[in-house]
């Protein structure tokens, strides 16, 4: 059975694994209690102050949570939103905690929230390998997919949703008609289904889901890519580009949208200190945009952990490692400043962060921004980024595989993770033989070591029991 207690990540910077172990503690106090009244589950995630539930940090949480070593559940967070669906498949995104109700609001009467619980069942199912609960859950998803095309897909093929809907209320995008993000993730959403119908071995919701993909992909790719700008935009109700450069633009990195020779284009404003490659990245509007501040105000600047996860998933599509690995550790680096600022005041970490300089992100029309300790935000990088990108482990359950891709050989690993009753230690270490990887596995599993920087890469089963490998012999 599992041991008690958390996965210990090993890394040369301390700071790193100290804000790491106190995000598990932090989450200790997260977890609320369903009643009859609210129809909620036993125990839920969800930000101590709020009232509500939502949607979008729910899907968000389920990518920390899946680390825990099944301390905290993922899954009751996803099925909070299933219970509530209605019979036309409609999911709302927020949920009062009173009375269970959904909050509909006069911008989004629909309650319409980003469509990725597919992104994210696809993400459980690898981590936790319960094909049960794909076969259970998959009709909730079939049916939310098809209200959210038959509510909000226009004439044109794409798709027409409040500003509210993207998260990005802030934006200052307000001639936006069909927006690049909303799109993008319905994308997302389809490419997500059509992998879950290959699990489930359903040919045929595969095929259909495949060709929902490549139907939207061709519009976003026809009416949104602006070659000259190298960049995705909104467009208005008569289809023209909006000319505004936002973090929306990059969903479609992560639905596999651009080709090779527009993802380069698309790419290089990450690394362009005009464009999003701010020392912050990535920030929520682009710093040559009239409307960028160096505060935040909201999405006119600040720099939000789920969207900075978003890029770095998307690169990793395009095998961008080296950037996604160097552009976490940046952001970490911000989030460690606001925890462990010089002088006698607290610390903490917050919702949003400034783009070039140390500090949370401010606003001057909202007081309570930003949150400070909104884990549903901030433990995606402090979690999910330090294990999958800065120690560059990426694990597949069903598979039995681990892939460990280390753009440089480091003093680095993780120790006691849970591959369900499966616990795994992988450490690289210096001895006086070189560079040296140790295993430890109560299972065979299938281990990928893959070292950019030396063009090593070898697959090797690792039996159960204590084993190593020199690197100089691979």
């Amino acid at each position: 059975m599992v041991k008690k207690g958390f996965p210990a990540v090993h890394f040369y910077d301390q700071d790193f694994v100290d804000l790491y172990e106190k995000t598990w503690a932090w989450l200790q106090d997260s977890w609320k209690s369903g009643n009859s009244k609210n129809g909620f589950p036993k125990t839920y995630f969800n930000y101590p102050e709020s009232t509500t539930v939502s949607q979008f940090e729910s899907i968000l949480s389920t990518f920390f949570l899946v680390y825990s070593n099944s301390q905290f559940p993922a899954c009751p967070s996803l099925d909070l939103f299933y219970s509530k669906q209605e019979e036309d498949g409609a999911i709302r995104g927020i949920y009062n905690e009173s009375d269970g109700k959904p909050v509909l609001e006069g911008d989004n009467p629909e309650g319409v929230h980003p469509p990725l619980f597919s992104w994210a069942e696809y993400n459980l199912y690898h981590k936790e390998g319960n094909k049960k609960r794909l076969k259970e859950i998959v009709i909730h998803l079939e049916k939310y997919y098809h209200w959210v095309e038959a509510t909000f897909k226009q004439a044109n093929g794409l798709y027409k949703v409040p500003l509210s809907a993207t998260m990005m209320e802030t934006s200052p995008r307000k001639d936006a008609y069909y927006t690049v993000d909303f799109n993008s993730q319905q994308a997302v959403n389809a490419l997500y289904m059509s992998e879950l119908g290959d699990i489930l071995n359903d040919k045929e919701m595969s095929f259909k889901y495949k060709r929902k993909y490549f139907s939207l992909k061709t519009r976003i790719s026809s009416l949104m890519w602006n070659h000259e700008d190298g960049i995705y935009y909104d467009i208005d109700k008569d289809e023209k580009q909006v000319k505004v450069k936002t973090i929306a633009s990059f969903w479609t990195l992560l639905a596999e949208i651009p080709n090779e020779e527009r993802a380069c284009l698309l790419i290089d404003h990450l690394t362009n200190p005009e464009s999003f490659g701010t020392d912050n990245p990535f920030p929520s509007l682009a710093a040559s945009e009239p409307d960028f501040s160096e505060d935040g105000e909201g999405c006119r600047g600040s720099v939000y952990s789920p969207f900075t996860f978003m890029v770095v998933k998307g690169l990793e599509k395009y095998a961008r490692y080296e950037l996604a690995r160097e552009c976490s550790i940046r952001h970490l680096y911000f989030m460690l400043d606001t925890l462990h600022p010089e002088g006698s005041e607290a610390g903490n970490i917050y919702e949003a962060y400034k783009p070039n300089s140390d500090g949370p992100a401010k606003s001057s029309s909202n007081d309570s921004f930003p949150r400070p300790v909104f884990l549903a935000y901030t433990s995606i990088a402090t979690v999910t980024l330090v294990i999958e990108n800065i120690l560059g482990l990426y694990i597949s359950l069903p598979r039995k595989t681990v892939d460990w891709i280390m753009p440089t050989l480091e003093i680095m690993g993780i120790e006691n993770l849970s591959l369900k009753r499966n616990l795994i230690t992988i450490l690289s270490n210096k001895s006086g033989r070189g560079w040296e990887i140790r295993l430890e596995s109560e299972k065979l599993y299938y281990f990928t070591i893959n070292i950019l920087d030396e063009h090593k890469k070898k697959t090797l089963p690792i039996p159960s029991g204590k084993c190593s490998m020199l690197i100089d012999k691979l």
